[in-house]
């Protein structure tokens, strides 16, 4: 019932100027004393300029089994209105149906045009560069490892590194953020974001289907696929609901004559013939799927993507709210955060430590390099022994360096203290003597304890699940005032906890879970909504994830929440105002109270301040994102 008001209009003119048209010539009826077949004439010309559509989609739909729709009540109660010689009022009916049509279309027409001007960032071309000249190809010819350059107002077109070139960006189609950020050699370049100063040259790293613009766009284009309970009950209710008002049309035409005295046919037909008028659903049908769509495109002006109305219903009613840690709550960069020796200087540890680990990649060797910040004089390096899973042993300055884990140490002999800071603890020893740790540990993001502040609004239990170390685990919830932590977790195991949390939530509330790495992608997956960090995440946690937060800052997610609880407020408000005042006037309309004009007026004026009640999801301005 109602279904086709999804594309309603989508590839026809707007009726406005036949509807004009037909009001005119009603009113020069009106105006004017007609009699007999002339009268009819001119009010049939007005009723099919106005309504002549309507019945073709009521015959077509009926050909298709589609029967009990707006289309066929509009059409047998006008029909039956010229029936009995009330043509006035079957023309009315159509021109003032059609004029909330219009409205409605309209309605439909912003909240997608908002969304679709957000995410205007589909790329046209792409600079290709070969042989050293520029080739303008479509983005989906440039292939990994191409370099592609792009000027002063171009959009980047694929996912790529800088190979040259210092830009700003505008990133604010993708995170909602109007700060520009800024771009230089060897950082990631994101398709959809535009050029605003500079050249760039960019080595593309992913083909344009797995780039991050044509994901958002695929996600965008989707995001009416899944619906929420409250669609799908509209959905049913509008199955049961249209065959029982044609049939209680019906049962009022019929019974009173036959049973109460005095009762005249052409009176209570004519009583039946506004009954269904009346009983038109489409404020319901409309407003509902039309308040999710604004829902979806008002978190999206914040750089919050939602991919079904399913899971922005299931953002609404929060029970916990799960976080990941390293990459969610704090940066995914390792940095030095404390040095203690023994017999030497923090300096000298610093250099030992550095020089020992100069020829490795891991992480926790780029943070010990960084933290030392000089040249390293590789001569002076020698012997270097990279043992798996403890750290390195190697000869600087002629002595012996072992920079790693306590089990290195251990296995050399060396006795060192246990270290009671959180964090990953590198200890250093020169020629088999114990002389100190650094501490390297993760950074926390910027509002990351403003965003657990803001979640304890709505939830019960923040909880985060990490596979790091109890210690530093705990230190971090500590800082962001987390109320339950679960640490040294394989993936596996935060799919154990999360399905425990699960079990034990409150009946018709949700889970959320928050992360970005690829062992995120299966927790993701389980929770009732999955939150991935879009801007920095993995692949494979923003294709598993619900909902997608397009600049890595948690605190989207309280907004992500509020815009959901809006939402949904106004689709429960429209929901109650729409039946409250069908039941009342059906009930009017049977005894007769209100005529088939009046009928119409309330039905357009329901469905009218029903969907101007759901654009208001678009406002999103008084939400922080």
């Amino acid at each position: 019932m109602c279904e086709h008001h999804e594309h309603h209009h989508e590839n026809e003119k707007s009726p406005l100027k036949r509807v004009l048209a037909a009001f005119v010539i009603f009113s020069a009826a009106m105006l004017i004393n007609l009699d007999g077949v002339l009268k009819f004439f001119v009010f049939l010309c007005a009723y099919l300029l106005a309504g002549g559509d309507i019945l073709l989609k009521a015959f077509r739909n009926i050909l298709k089994g589609k029967i009990f729709d707006e289309n066929f009540l509009m059409s047998i109660a006008t029909l039956g209105a010229i029936a009995i010689r009330e043509y006035p009022e079957a023309v009315m009916v159509m021109v003032l149906y059609q004029i909330g049509e219009y409205f409605q279309h309209r309605a439909l027409a912003k909240s997608r045009n908002s969304i679709t001007a957000l995410m205007d960032i589909r790329p046209d071309y792409a600079n290709i560069e070969k042989n050293g000249k520029l080739i303008k190809s479509s983005p989906d010819a440039a292939k990994i490892g191409d370099v592609i350059v792009v000027n002063t107002g171009e959009k980047i077109p694929l996912d790529g590194t800088v190979i040259s070139g210092t830009a700003s960006l505008d990133t604010s189609a993708l995170t909602g953020e109007s700060v520009p950020k800024v771009v230089s050699e060897g950082d990631t370049a994101i398709s959809g974001c535009i050029n605003l100063n500079g050249c760039l040259k960019i080595k593309v790293t992913k083909l344009f289907g797995e780039s991050t613009v044509s994901k958002i766009l695929e996600m965008v284009e989707h995001a009416g696929a899944k619906k929420a309970k409250t669609e799908n009950f509209i959905t049913r209710f509008a199955g049961y609901y249209t065959p029982a008002v044609v049939v209680g049309a019906v049962l009022l035409a019929v019974l009173p004559p036959l049973f109460i005295d005095g009762a005249v046919f052409s009176v209570w037909f004519q009583r039946a013939l506004t009954f269904l008028v009346i009983s038109c659903p489409c404020a319901l049908v409309i407003s509902v799927p039309l308040s999710f769509f604004g829902g979806i495109g008002g978190a999206s002006k914040c750089g919050i993507l939602i991919k079904g109305s399913t899971y922005l219903e299931a953002l609404s009613k929060p029970y916990a709210v799960v976080f990941d840690k390293t990459g969610t709550l704090t940066k995914g960069v390792f940095k030095v955060t404390e040095i203690s020796s023994k017999y030497i200087s923090k300096d000298d540890l610093l250099r030992y430590a550095a020089y020992a680990e100069n020829a490795s990649s891991h992480p926790i060797a780029m943070s010990l390099k960084e933290a030392y910040g000089h040249e390293i004089d590789r001569t002076k390096v020698s012997d270097i022994t990279d043992i798996a899973g403890n750290g390195i042993k190697a000869i600087v300055d002629g002595k012996e360096i072992l920079v790693g884990n306590k089990k290195l140490l251990s296995k050399y002999g060396v006795d060192c203290p246990e270290n009671v800071d959180a964090g990953t603890v590198v200890y250093v020893a020169l020629n088999r003597s114990y002389n100190g740790y650094i501490v390297i540990s993760d950074e926390v993001k910027a509002d990351a304890k403003d965003a657990v502040c803001a979640l304890k609004k709505y939830v019960k239990n923040v909880v985060m699940l990490t596979g790091d170390t109890r210690k530093a685990a705990e230190k971090v919830a500590k800082t962001l005032c987390i109320d339950i932590v679960y640490s040294d977790l394989l993936p596996d195991q935060k799919v154990e906890k999360l399905e425990y949390i699960i079990e034990n939530k409150e009946k018709n509330k949700s889970v959320i879970f928050v992360g970005d790495g690829i062992n995120d992608a299966p927790v993701l997956t389980r929770a009732d909504a999955g939150i991935a960090m879009g801007a920095l995440g993995a692949d494979a946690a923003i294709e598993a994830a619900d909902v997608v937060i397009m600049d890595d800052e948690p605190s989207k997610i309280a907004a992500a929440i509020k815009i959901s609880k809006k939402t949904m407020s106004i689709v429960k408000q429209n929901i109650a105002f729409a039946l409250g005042i069908k039941a009342l006037f059906l009930m009017l309309g049977a005894l007769g109270m209100v005529s088939m004009w009046g009928a119409v007026f309330a039905d357009v004026g329901v469905a009218v301040i029903a969907i101007l009640n759901a654009m208001r999801t678009l406002n999103t301005r008084n939400i922080i994102c």
